[in-house]
């Protein structure tokens, strides 16, 4: 090359134009990995980017840092091959093909064919390519774009089948139910990340509704408060702190009998003693309006309204039963239906009690396993389909999104005497970043690696990693471990990697898929993609 000129004259941008003129007229990469052929392998796994979207500012960040270790090492004595990768699957592809088709509803995708909408989702997937390799060799990073792997190559997923049947064979794996936000829109459970990109200030409906108790010579009722009058219909436990005070009050002026915690008193609905006056035996005609009938507050406080009656433990609630609210559950009868308590119940907003609707809450669901009210996670009933509608079984709603269900299940709750209270409440809540349509917290159908069970080997593992800087091991990464969880893998997609397994109807028999060639020999059928498998076999769902 020329020397490099000094001066006012000098431009950095001109002279890496030059630097990578040169780079390409030697095949410099290729030369590196001629001469280091016969040296040790560095193996260097690249993360792909997504197929469809051109690189930023984070992709040039890290794929700059990307560069500069593969270099260092092919310095210090190492053949180190730099493949390059694309993600070409997953929500993303969907989400663009949807609108291009006008899909609104998985079932229009199951009619079109799942075989024809992914052949839309493969047209698309390498349109940003020639942009991509332009923008990463501009960068100077050297890797190898002509030999590069798509998550959508037959290789590829097969790779991943071959890995899930090792997990598998070993019990690491296991299927179940995990509640996670879900966007209607998209119809399609987000990862935490995504479901905290869109947050909008909303208000939402927030109401206090009774659950008369089983055997109570009082006739009291336990009050809980929502924000979610839609998840009512699916109730099927009351969630108390058991280290909470809680009391039996008698409204004044109504003579209704209440339970709530003690420091949540203030937040039941307060109420005047109708007053005398010329206008005749109906009182004042100015009488104030009851905050319990149209959330307007009152000057009057609850001690002023209530008469506390008894005082006792949050421990000594759990067990008593209640009353349903809705009819729709009664087959879990005997194990639903009653008092639980867990230290996830706070004081800061509500009456310290809390409604607990499995389907559609994580801690709800968490609760509820742990004390027995469901008593199989396969018996887990979600009464709201993939649309965010309810299903038949909430036969009231049924076909109606939940959003929209809110006034009319609070209608429903005020027709049964159990509205106890009702308003509206502001706050901050997670909108789909890609439909914009209101999240809602959902039970999804989910395969897991049995994370939790390896948690000790990982912690120990960690122990005997060398890591820059050092203050991760300890901190970050061991205080990760050792709040791991079983991982769900499993993701409702049509465009994905398909896990690899046939279940027979009666849910008996199961057979793992760990190569194309097994799939073929007992299909009798070639596959080309995910949807040739859909039509050799049933599957679970995809990653």
């Amino acid at each position: 090359m020329e020397e490099v000129c000094e001066g006012k004259d000098f431009s950095f941008p001109s002279q890496e134009e030059k630097i990578l003129s040169f780079w390409s007229e030697i095949d410099a990469f290729k030369g590196q990995l001629d001469r280091t052929q016969n040296l040790p392998e560095f193996i260097f796994y690249d993360g792909p980017p997504f197929a469809t979207g051109l690189p930023h500012y984070g992709h040039i960040l890290t794929g700059t840092l990307k560069d500069i270790l593969p270099r260092y090492k092919s310095m210090t004595g190492h053949h180190v091959i730099r493949r390059f990768g694309w993600d070409c699957h997953g929500l993303p592809v969907e989400n663009e093909i949807d609108r291009k088709l006008g899909i609104k509803r998985r079932d229009q995708i199951l009619d079109m064919g799942i075989g024809k909408y992914n052949e839309e989702c493969r047209s698309i997937v390498t349109r940003y390519v020639e942009e991509w390799e332009k923008i990463v060799t501009r960068t100077g990073r050297w890797v190898d774009f002509k030999n590069d792997y798509k998550t959508m190559d037959l290789k590829y997923m097969e790779s991943v089948w071959w890995v899930f049947a090792q997990l598998y064979e070993n019990n690491l794996t296991t299927k179940g139910f995990k509640v996670m936000p879900y966007s209607t829109g998209c119809k399609t459970p987000l990862s935490n990340f995504e479901a905290g990109e869109n947050y909008k200030t909303v208000s939402d409906p927030e109401i206090m509704v009774a659950f008369p108790i089983v055997g109570e010579p009082d006739n009291a009722a336990f009050v809980a408060w929502t924000t979610t009058p839609w998840t009512l219909p699916s109730n099927l436990a009351l969630c108390v702190n058991a280290n909470f005070v809680y009391v039996k009050v008698r409204n004044k002026y109504s003579g209704k009998i209440y339970v709530v915690a003690e420091s949540r008193l203030s937040e039941l609905p307060t109420e005047k003693p109708k007053s005398n006056s010329t206008n005749g035996p109906s009182g004042d005609s100015k009488k104030s309006k009851s905050k319990g009938s149209s959330g307007e507050k009152t000057k009057d406080s609850a001690a002023d309204s209530y008469e506390v009656l008894e005082k006792f433990s949050g421990a000594s609630l759990v067990g008593k039963k209640y009353e349903p609210l809705f009819n729709y559950f009664l087959e879990f009868l005997d194990a639903a239906f009653r008092v639980i308590a867990d230290n996830y119940v706070t004081d800061d907003s509500g009456t310290g009690i809390v409604h607990c609707a499995p389907a559609f809450g994580e801690d709800d669901y968490r609760v509820c396993i742990a004390n027995r009210i469901i008593i199989e996670e396969e018996k887990l009933i979600v009464a709201v389909d993939d649309d965010g509608r309810f299903t038949g079984k909430i036969a009231d709603f049924s076909g109606r999104y939940v959003k929209d269900a809110d006034k009319d299940v609070i209608e429903a709750v005020k027709a049964k005497g159990r509205l106890v209270k009702h308003g509206t409440f502001t706050h901050s809540y997670p909108f789909c970043c890609r439909s914009d349509t209101p999240l809602i917290y959902r039970a999804v159908p989910s395969w897991f690696v049995k994370v939790t069970q390896l948690k000790e080997q990982l912690l120990d593992n960690n122990k005997h990693t060398y890591w820059v800087p050092e203050y991760v091991k300890d901190k970050r990464f061991h205080n990760w471990l050792e709040n791991a969880r079983d991982w769900a893998i499993s993701r409702s997609r049509f465009w994905g990697t398909p896990i690899p397994v046939w279940i027979s109807e009666d849910g008996v028999e199961e057979i793992v898929m760990d190569s194309v060639e097994k799939l073929e020999r007992l299909s009798g059928a070639k596959v080309l993609h995910s949807h040739g498998v859909v039509n050799c076999f049933i599957w679970e769902t995809c990653i």
